[in-house]
């Protein structure tokens, strides 16, 4: 019985412990009571950009550019994705300096499609560089790139230009695009830009405040009602 003892101690092994996979908690929103446009309660990504970006109007050509450049990238995937790599594409595209931007030759081309912390995707990284040229030409006609896109804007008796506010009450009504981005993206595909289609100059109107689309019951829609 000893050695058969013996035996069973010896030759059995003791199974590797299984490594247990950290619990990753599912975000469960904002808990500040406000309520929001719900494409943005699952993350605090979207949440923060939602809040303090999206709708705002922006008359900035750096942020202008830097919204354009975002857009044309984020074709075919999720915003959410694009937010997650937005330092990333700073760093990539010099702050969104335009000027330097539009000097970036093959090897900087190359040297974007080695950068795994960007999109790399050659025609969207050169219609960025493409992009970045046309926008300096804008800005020779116009004054500003502000200047252009405002101008697909509403204007107000006195002339000026002001956001399109819509009445939304559920992300059903949001149209990806409209007669207004159809006109902006013929007038930019005239200029030489590329990555522009309506529906993405709909989303970049969207961004920097040109159309409002919060959902009528969003505190955003609501706080810019009592503004």
């Amino acid at each position: 019985m000893a050695n058969s003892k013996t035996r069973t101690q010896t030759g059995s092994k003791k199974a590797p412990a299984k490594k247990q996979k950290p619990v990753i908690e599912k975000y469960a929103g904002p808990t500040d009571g406000k309520v929001r446009c719900n494409w943005c309660l699952s993350d605090p990504i979207y949440v923060k950009y939602h809040d303090e970006e999206w709708g705002q109007p922006v008359h900035d050509d750096t942020v202008l550019f830097e919204f354009l450049v975002l857009e044309s990238f984020q074709a075919g995937l999720s915003w959410l994705t694009i937010l997650k790599k937005r330092e990333n594409f700073r760093k990539a595209f010099a702050n969104f300096d335009v000027k330097k931007v539009s000097k970036y030759d093959e090897h900087k081309y190359e040297a974007l499609m080695q950068d795994a912390g960007i999109i790399r995707n050659q025609l969207k990284i050169r219609a960025a560089i493409n992009n970045a040229a046309r926008f300096l030409e804008i800005q020779k006609e116009f004054g500003s790139f502000s200047n252009y896109v405002w101008s697909f804007a509403e204007k107000t008796k006195s002339g000026e230009h002001k956001p399109i506010i819509n009445s939304r009450n559920s992300l059903r009504e949001v149209p990806p695009k409209t007669v207004i981005s159809d006109a902006m993206s013929k007038d930019m595909g005239k200029r030489g830009f590329k990555f522009r289609g309506s529906t993405i100059c709909y989303a970049f109107m969207q961004a920097v405040g040109i159309v409002n689309d919060h959902l009528d019951d969003c505190w955003k829609k609501k706080n810019k009602a009592h503004a």
